[in-house]
């Protein structure tokens, strides 16, 4: 059967895989992999080999991006291909094009879904998700841009959180860290002047989200841009209004200070 199915890897090892996905990926004639769009600390190729008895194709982001995945789409013209995503596997819009691109060429897809690290980390905060607003990404200092600051600012004014995804470059080793996230947004503050990040602001990081030992630290922003956060992936999250058990669930969970039931609303 001509057919792509984006199956999701999870967020942390080769164990995040779902039974679902790990069934699909041993019964495909082909099957490819990117590990650009995330890291997942502890995942290791060869185990990963060994659970599927496949022969795994690495991808970069030239062979989607610039060749639009053309390899991906060969294959998937003459058999059964599954196309390992980390995390959930249409979270990356690049993918999302992929599919389109397959279906409009008349190749079968399906989703076989993974851990999402939205999800993950929503979880982990102890926030509530219904009052979570848009969500943003901080770029690299060479990418510099004030819409982080301005999604933020909008999302507070309805009371709502933040959830910011910090910029990565997975194949160059490089990931934003929480304490630059802060710094950025520091530095627009300064500009614009309208009082959305200051020492007093609440904020969350987390770290690793998905691995069995993620760090998660809430507190004010003071307390968080020079914290240690360990080694990556990183997430910020810039709370609006917060609701008693929100808090409740930050001093229990992300080590808070108790000073910060003064914050419910």
């Amino acid at each position: 059967m001509n057919e792509l199915v984006f199956v999701g890897l999870g967020l942390n090892d080769e164990k995040g895989i779902t039974v679902k996905g790990l069934e699909e990926t041993k019964t495909a004639n082909t099957v490819f992999m990117e590990t650009y769009t995330s890291l997942m600390p502890e995942f290791s190729l060869e185990n990963f080999k060994s659970l599927c008895k496949k022969e795994i194709h690495v991808i970069n982001r030239q062979d989607l991006e610039e060749d639009n995945g053309k390899k991906i789409l060969q294959a998937a013209k003459k058999g059964k291909t599954v196309f390992l995503v980390p995390g959930d596997p249409l979270i990356a819009t690049t993918h999302i094009t992929l599919r389109i691109d397959a279906e409009k060429q008349r190749i079968k897809t399906r989703i076989i879904h993974g851990i999402s690290i939205i999800s993950a980390i929503v979880s982990l905060s102890g926030l509530h998700n219904y009052k979570f607003g848009k969500t943003v990404t901080i770029p690299f200092a060479e990418n510099f841009s004030e819409t982080p600051y301005n999604v933020i600012a909008q999302n507070k004014q309805t009371g709502l959180h933040t959830l910011c995804l910090l910029d990565l470059k997975a194949d160059t080793n490089q990931y934003l860290s929480i304490n630059q996230a802060i710094k950025s947004l520091k530095t627009i503050e300064s500009k614009k002047k309208m009082g959305i990040i200051s020492e007093s602001t609440v904020a969350l990081g987390i770290a690793r989200a998905g691995n069995d030992n993620p760090t998660v630290k809430a507190g004010y922003i003071v307390d968080l841009e020079n914290f240690d956060f360990g080694e990556p992936p990183y997430s910020l999250i810039i709370p609006g209004d917060l609701h008693f058990m929100e808090v409740d669930a930050l001093i229990a969970c992300a080590n808070a200070p108790e000073n910060l039931r003064r914050n419910i609303k």
